[in-house]
C-alpha cells in the first residue's frame, strides 16, 4: 500500500470516487462534496494502481486541524487501512505545525476513533440522516 497526498489543482478524483462509493452509494448521503474539497489536502491509499481509501485535512483555526471524509472501500475493510489513514493524517498535520485534530465522527465509528486516542467532546447531533459526535485529539 502506498499513500499519496494531493491538493488542488492536482488530480484528486480517486478520493472523490471512493467517497461516492462509501458515503453516497453505500450510506445514502446527499451532500458529500463541498467547496472545502478545492482547498484541503487529500490523502489517497493505493493498493498497486487501485485507490482503496481516502481522507482529507484542512486548518480549523490556530494550530487546530480538521480531518474528515475518512473512507475505505468495503472490500478493503478490516485490514487496518482506516487506522493507517488516521496515522498518515496525524503525521502530515504535525509536519504542517498543527497540534490538534478535530473530526465529526459517525456515532457508529466513535469506538474506532477512541481506540486511536480521540475523545468525544459533544453530544450526538444529526448530519443529514446520521448521528455524529465531535471528537478531538491533541497530537
Amino acid at each position: 500500500m502506498t499513500a499519496e497526498w494531493r491538493k488542488s489543482p492536482q488530480d484528486f478524483r480517486d478520493a472523490l470516487n471512493i467517497r461516492e462509493t462509501v458515503f453516497v452509494k453505500e450510506q445514502g448521503f446527499a451532500n458529500e462534496f463541498d467547496e472545502t474539497d478545492k482547498t484541503c489536502d487529500h490523502l489517497i491509499l493505493y493498493d498497486g494502481e487501485k485507490a482503496v481509501g481516502c481522507a482529507r485535512i484542512f486548518p480549523d483555526g490556530g494550530t487546530s486541524w480538521h480531518i474528515g471524509r475518512v473512507a475505505v472501500l468495503p472490500e478493503y475493510r478490516g485490514k487496518g487501512l482506516g487506522a493507517r489513514l488516521i496515522c498518515e493524517a496525524e503525521k502530515r498535520v504535525l509536519e504542517l505545525g498543527g497540534k490538534m485534530l478535530c473530526l465529526s465522527a459517525q456515532v457508529q465509528a466513535e469506538g474506532f476513533y477512541k481506540k486511536l486516542g480521540y475523545r468525544t467532546v459533544s453530544e450526538p447531533y444529526l448530519d443529514e440522516h446520521c448521528p455524529h459526535v465531535r471528537m478531538e485529539k491533541v497530537l
